[in-house]
């Protein structure tokens, strides 16, 4: 399964944009947002998706009462995170957590192996690391207002491949 990562899109409707017109080409199934979506107004961007939309909110998130009832037409948004998401492939069960302020204690978790994938944002840089079987993926800020490098990541949970696009 290809599934979608992005995460700190700051209400950048351009990146957002290029960001739907990459995982649609890329016919992904689901897409994880990790926080920091700021308003409603990004949903209609959003919803021109054709899979699923998973959210956390962020530490700048407003409006979040709208933002539920936008997002759940698509999906589902937490707003505690982290959001826990299984997903059934090949008789395997994949599991993820998602947070948008990664716990100091990531690395940690890792080791624990309850988990396939870790994915957070908030720092707005990309990271990758494997810990034990864990895979931990940032996919940078696609907002760009920080640090001017807009991406979003793919992940194929069959090959265990993370790739990191630009936007």
């Amino acid at each position: 399964m290809l599934i979608g990562i992005i995460s700190d899109t700051h209400e950048n409707m351009q990146s957002i944009d290029k960001a739907v017109e990459i995982f649609n080409q890329r016919n992904v199934e689901l897409v994880f947002h990790a926080g920091d979506i700021i308003s409603p107004i990004t949903f209609s961007h959003f919803d021109k998706l054709n899979c699923p939309i998973h959210l956390v909110f962020g530490n700048n998130d407003g409006e979040k009462q709208m933002l539920k009832e936008k997002y759940s037409k698509r999906g589902s948004i937490i707003q505690n995170p982290p959001l826990e998401y299984n997903i059934k492939e090949d008789n395997k069960i994949i599991k993820f957590i998602i947070f948008h302020e990664p716990p100091l204690e990531i690395y940690e978790l890792a080791k624990l192996g309850k988990y396939d994938y870790i994915i957070y944002g908030h720092t707005h840089k990309k990271d990758l690391k494997i810990a034990g079987k864990t895979t931990i993926i940032n996919p940078g800020e696609s907002g760009g207002w920080l640090f001017g490098e807009k991406t979003v990541a793919v992940v194929d949970t069959k090959t265990q491949k993370v790739e990191f696009l630009d936007l």
